[in-house]
């Protein structure tokens, strides 16, 4: 997985991440609201560590998405045959906030 910072300003941050097939995000929460672009990729799993809840999305590029916050611990995985690349926008609640923090 490879993660880039594109843009911070106040409560603004704008990344750019990418994984290979097969490739996942570390476990983590999300902390504040952010919305999503895909820029590639077929098909992306959500996978929650404590309730095993697996979530599997199809995928276009283009496609824009708004998320919530959410304390539950998971992580993405790139199941499709095509790297995902994404860009994202994270809404900090202060200027510093880490928007995905790392789970143990």
């Amino acid at each position: 997985m490879s993660e880039e910072l594109l843009y911070e300003k106040r409560n603004v941050l704008v990344c750019k991440s990418v994984l290979e097939p097969e490739e996942s995000t570390p476990w983590h929460t999300d902390s504040c609201d952010r919305v999503t672009v895909v820029l590639s990729g077929d098909r992306l799993v959500i996978e929650f560590r404590d309730s095993g809840v697996v979530q599997d999305f199809d995928l276009r590029t283009g496609q824009v998405d708004w998320d919530e916050p959410t304390s539950e611990v998971h992580r993405a995985i790139n199941a499709g045959r095509r790297r995902y690349e994404e860009v994202v926008i994270f809404f900090l609640s202060e200027p510093g906030q880490d928007p995905q923090p790392k789970a143990e």
